[in-house]
């Protein structure tokens, strides 16, 4: 199914989508291809019957990704309405599907986390990073700014504090100095990352699915500041109709593991 040029790569084994930024002779930076194919990929992780949890990676040790590919910059970018239709498009397309990714997601993170690669992190639901791993956005030294849509998804996850340190700053934060900022969900030595975020899909995978895709719908729905309406209350007990729920109960009436089949 993959293309010979294809630096994104899927495989979903066991309800687990792992998708791949596979530029390795780049850190994997990420050029206008691949933010194109990344957007596909999340599209057809969604089309699959039983993916219950997604993994983003970087491929080899080096790298999750070291940013966006800046030699194709002269060219994707040179114009503003280049630049705004690589930005508000194929990037704004990328962030979105994984931000929008129903099902839970995980960003395996060793060495270098740059730049785009920050931004598709922020994107998921849960990054576990390595101990060597590298954060921030030094852009500020390449005389170009964060586009405010990319900056909005960090910004929610950070703050207005930390966003402005790292944008400012141009540091590039270690893991435990991430992890103190709110940047990481948690860190584990380098060679353990695979199997920690592995370990982790297995403890969603363990759950309910369709009370994962609630807790997902119900966060980013309250991040929008409304009250929720007299409706929204009722459809948060949509649970009560399933048989999950049921099955969910009498496993632990009875003392043994609930066997949840999603619906």
């Amino acid at each position: 199914e993959q293309g010979m040029d294809t630096k994104i790569e899927l495989a979903v084994m066991d309800g687990v989508a792992t998708v791949t930024l596979d530029n390795p002779a780049k850190l994997n930076a990420i050029n206008a291809a691949m933010w194109r194919e990344l957007r596909a990929a999340m599209a057809r992780i969604a089309a699959v019957d039983g993916v219950r949890c997604v993994i983003l990676r970087g491929a080899g040790e080096d790298a999750f990704a070291a940013g966006g590919d800046i030699e194709e910059f002269l060219t994707v970018r040179a114009t503003v309405d280049d630049a705004l239709h690589y930005h508000d498009e194929l990037v704004a397309d990328a962030l979105d599907a994984i931000r929008a990714c129903a099902v839970p997601t995980i960003a395996a993170i060793r060495g270098a986390c740059i730049g785009g690669g920050l931004e598709i992190a922020g994107c998921c639901d849960i990054r576990i990073a390595g101990e060597s791993s590298r954060f921030g956005a030094p852009i500020n030294r390449l005389g170009f700014s964060m586009y405010p849509g990319e900056m909005a998804g960090l910004l929610d996850l950070v703050g207005p504090a930390v966003l402005l340190e790292i944008l400012l700053d141009g540091r590039i934060l270690g893991a435990r100095d991430a992890l103190q900022k709110g940047l990481l969900t948690r860190v584990v030595e380098d060679d353990q990352v695979e199997d920690e975020a592995r370990a982790t899909a297995g403890r969603i995978l363990a759950g309910a699915p369709l009370v994962a895709r609630w807790h997902k719908q119900w966060v980013h729905r309250l991040m929008d500041g409304q009250p929720l309406s007299a409706e929204e209350k009722r459809a948060a007990f949509a649970f009560l109709d399933t048989e999950d729920y049921r099955e969910g109960l009498a496993a632990f009436l009875e003392k043994r593991k609930p066997r949840f089949v999603g619906r």
